[in-house]
């Protein structure tokens, strides 16, 4: 008989970590589902949707690079994600069987920052694509001060700054940090098989935090370049699980046992 099951897409899906967080929760509460990694190509998304809709076991997707903007074509956007965020992290099957789009990267990414004080302070962010979309709605919601955006296209940048109601300025990848009380790495440098992040935090204050998205490798060179100087880092396992929290309450109905975290922490580092 078959199961319920949700899954996560991406071009590449190898290198997530996504089936062993929900497969941990689905186990420790005794629900009878499964979650699963599907690679999905980009030509392939239309036809992925598709199939999904007419399969009344599915319940939902976590959608990861490169898929986070384009998706958003393919389900019902009932949260105004497009144009809050504009850009969806999951999709899950309503209550009425459609499928709807939603974005828990804001709050994924913005739940380790509630323990520093941020309002007013400036912030710089590296990358301008669906997830330092969510990292910008997320920043806007602190409060934080003036964002220095790094971009490889700086107009691109700009038009993000606005559209979040941002104060700050775009550069081009490659200039100096600037003093700042948040560094964010919103991109896939430094994931492996990308190309690396080097960024010179020389200018930082010593109570500056260095936060980096990404999960694989989990030290990135940006993190050991911060912890070397001393400062506070939030690796990308701490916003990948909040946002997958949120994600799976969708999925199966329940809440997931966040007391976990610790243990669940040493399987996906295991």
């Amino acid at each position: 008989m078959a199961r319920p099951y949700a899954e996560v897409i991406g071009d590449p899906i190898g290198h997530s970590k996504s089936p062993k967080i929900h497969g941990f929760w689905l186990k420790a509460l005794g629900i009878e589902a499964e979650y699963r990694a599907t690679h999905v190509a980009p030509h392939a998304l239309p036809g992925y949707f598709a199939e999904r809709k007419a399969d009344p076991d599915w319940r939902g997707c976590n959608i990861t690079v490169p898929h986070k903007i384009a998706a958003l074509d393919h389900v019902e956007d009932r949260e105004d994600v497009r144009t809050v965020i504009g850009a969806t992290n999951t999709a899950f099957r309503g209550a009425d069987g459609a499928l709807v789009g939603t974005n828990t990267d804001a709050a994924g990414f913005a739940a380790p920052l509630a323990r520093f004080d941020l309002a007013g302070k400036p912030v710089t962010v590296i990358g301008a694509g669906g997830a330092a979309r969510a990292v910008l709605y997320a920043l806007a919601g602190i409060g934080t001060g003036p964002v220095t955006l790094f971009n490889r296209n700086v107009d691109k940048g700009a038009e993000l700054l606005s559209a979040f109601g941002l104060d700050g300025q775009a550069l081009p990848i490659g200039e100096g940090v600037p003093p700042s009380a948040l560094v964010v790495n919103a991109t896939s440098l430094g994931m492996t098989g990308q190309s690396p992040l080097d960024l010179d935090l020389s200018a930082l204050p010593e109570d500056a935090v260095v936060y980096d998205i990404v999960y694989a490798p989990l030290e990135t060179n940006l993190l050991a370049a911060a912890r070397a100087r001393g400062l506070a880092t939030i690796d990308g396992l701490e916003m990948l699980i909040g946002q997958a929290a949120v994600a799976f309450e969708r999925f199966f109905g329940a809440a997931p046992p966040r007391s976990r975290d610790a243990a669940l922490r040493g399987i996906l580092l295991g």
